[in-house]
């Protein structure tokens, strides 16, 4: 088995840098800045970028992680503007029960924590989607939202890949980045794909 996840690594060492950096940006830009994003398995593609860095060389972990950082960042800032300028009938055009559901919960979150709402959400799937738009909907001042978005890139973001980056120094762990970074990437798209088919259902 170690040695099939090897070779599936050496298969995909050729990937320029620039197109991980290109591509992980834009997941997590979308996760974050828009509601259609809201199934995209975040947490696992910031780790699993992070053990990729690790094990191969040419991925530069500074520039990563500032990309990270930045899509972060104006992801949730295109969702704080959204909420602000369209309010209310930005978040009810998803009618699906389980999604309307999602809200709610996000909306009671936000209610209870106000700006720590804004960083925390990030470290819940799904609930770090609709906080931003909520917290727009709501007239959250811009520059509360602004410093509470920061330090939530900066803790999420940043943090979680760099918690996958000192993982990958494990000798084991470094020869089979790509596919550990396949099997929790999979694994999380599965699980997402299974809840969007439910909510389509209800």
């Amino acid at each position: 088995m170690i040695e099939l996840a090897a070779s599936f690594d050496s298969q995909f060492e050729s990937i320029p840098p620039f197109y991980l950096y290109l591509l992980i940006g834009a997941i997590i830009f979308v996760e974050t800045g828009i509601l259609l994003g809201f199934f995209l398995p975040g947490d696992s593609i910031l780790f699993s970028a992070g053990l990729v860095a690790a094990a191969h060389g040419e991925v530069n972990i500074v520039i990563l992680v500032t990309v990270i950082f930045v899509a972060a960042f104006f992801g949730d800032q295109v969702g704080f503007v959204l909420g602000r300028t369209v309010g209310r009938p930005y978040l009810e055009k998803h009618k699906g029960p389980r999604i309307q559901k999602m809200i709610e919960r996000s909306e009671r979150f936000y209610e209870r924590t106000g700006w720590w709402a804004v960083v925390a959400a990030r470290f819940f799937p799904w609930i770090r989607t609709f906080v931003p738009p909520i917290a727009g909907a709501s007239k959250m001042n811009y520059y509360k939202f602004l410093s509470a978005n920061a330090l939530g890139a900066l803790l999420w973001g940043v943090g979680i890949t760099l918690a996958g980056y000192y993982s990958g120094s494990i000798s084991w762990v470094k020869d089979i980045s790509y596919a550990l970074a396949a099997f929790f990437i999979s694994g999380s798209l599965i699980s997402a794909f299974i809840n969007y088919r439910r909510d389509r259902r209800d």
